[in-house]
């Protein structure tokens, strides 16, 4: 039988859109039952982001497998006691509701484990709960925004947001984390405990290696496009064909095995510009005209020839459809069909792997698949469900 190592730990989310919907998932993927509690009229508005999936939304089935969806208007005075059933049963809750709305519903973290010691109840929010922030709503771009990640990318000309939703899911990973070592605590305590994590505070820790040469160098960095900010050359890098090579060398040993070996210009490892690797970033345009040179009487695979030869560090510059055809992929097994509501779709494993542990991948809900059976387990009589039904409360 395979293991599931949170098989016996119950999950009850209010959960939208990614930061959340992602740490839960997390859960989900190591046997963890969770719960997620949706609107009736619409449920998580991440299901609405687009339907490029056979109709549904890209970011919900991609957050959202493996968990049960009961519909419930938490605003209606008839949620509260399924609300509360559902807490005496839960090991985990989680949150990421609009600034107040936790207090206004009776599910902040301070009046539920009042209630309930052994309880983790996990809150991720915008900004934290105190601050002049508080109560600010945050998206992910708005949070990039305040803490500086747009102004170190893109280039000088042109700053860009990152490409997927890195302060959703930072915060999303700070919280899954929480949670487990939340779990481990229980198990020496007895007792739960209530974490907060905000998107702001989760990109903020990302953000220290900028911080710590702004604060001490004096200067932000500069914005550099696909290239590393301060290491060079690492970067991408045009071939005489057309193709692009992305580059990384780490060190002195690197920079000179490389101009020597692949190169074949021994010279330039001496040269004043290039000698080090601060000299490099200052001289960054030289350097880059230095190596395309070398290059350019070479096709994509008489680099990555050389680059092997020497052990130099190097990738190719993939697409997002290169990606979802990568041979690595592939013969790790790294993907698996998984269930919807628009019928078996691929989805991809999680990362981390364990000896012994399969992890669950589960189908993507229909809103409010599960609610019948869930409000059934808990003692509701059918007639009644099905009044709730059409009152609106479910």
């Amino acid at each position: 039988m395979t293991m599931r190592p949170l098989q016996d730990i119950t999950v009850v989310a209010i959960e939208q859109a990614v930061a959340a919907p992602f740490a839960t998932r997390q859960l989900a993927d190591l046997g963890a039952r969770v719960i997620k509690i949706e609107r009736p009229d619409g449920g998580d508005f991440a299901r609405g982001y687009d339907t490029t999936v056979k109709g549904l939304s890209s970011s919900f089935v991609w957050l959202n497998r493996s968990k049960e969806s009961l519909t419930l208007d938490l605003t209606r005075p008839e949620a509260a006691g399924v609300f509360a059933r559902l807490i005496d049963r839960a090991d985990v809750f989680v949150q990421n509701l609009a600034p107040g709305a936790a207090d206004r519903l009776g599910t902040a973290p301070g009046v539920l484990r009042e209630r309930h010691p052994r309880l983790i109840a996990c809150s991720v929010s915008g900004y934290g709960s105190s601050g002049p922030y508080a109560r600010k709503k945050a998206y992910d771009l708005l949070v990039q925004s305040e803490a500086g990640l747009i102004s170190i990318t893109g280039t000088e000309d042109a700053p860009a947001k990152a490409g997927i939703s890195v302060a959703d899911i930072a915060a999303g990973m700070y919280a899954y984390s929480g949670i487990l070592t939340a779990l481990l605590a229980r198990t020496a305590t007895g007792l739960g405990a209530s974490l907060e994590i905000s998107l702001f505070d989760a990109l903020t820790e990302w953000m220290a290696q900028p911080a710590y040469y702004t604060g001490y160098g004096g200067a932000p960095l500069s914005p550099s496009g696909p290239n590393h900010a301060s290491i060079a050359p690492y970067g991408p890098f045009r071939a005489g064909d057309g193709g692009h090579v992305t580059l990384g060398i780490q060190h002195a040993r690197e920079w000179a095995r490389f101009c020597a070996d692949v190169l074949r210009r021994p010279e330039l490892a001496v040269d004043e510009r290039f000698r080090t690797n601060p000299l490099r970033v200052k001289n960054r345009r030289a350097l880059h005209d230095a190596i395309e040179s070398a290059f350019s009487t070479l096709s994509t695979g008489d680099v990555i020839g050389r680059l092997e030869s020497a052990r130099i560090a190097w990738a190719r510059l993939n697409s997002v459809a290169d990606l979802l055809d990568h041979p690595q992929l592939a013969q790790r097994d790294c993907w698996r069909d998984i269930e919807s509501p628009a019928g078996p779709l691929r989805a991809i494993v999680p990362p981390v792997r364990m000896d012994g542990v399969e992890p669950v991948m589960g189908a993507v809900p229909a809103l409010g698949q599960h609610t019948d059976a869930i409000l059934e387990e808990l003692g509701m009589a059918r007639d009644a469900v099905a009044a709730w039904r059409m009152e609106g409360v479910i």
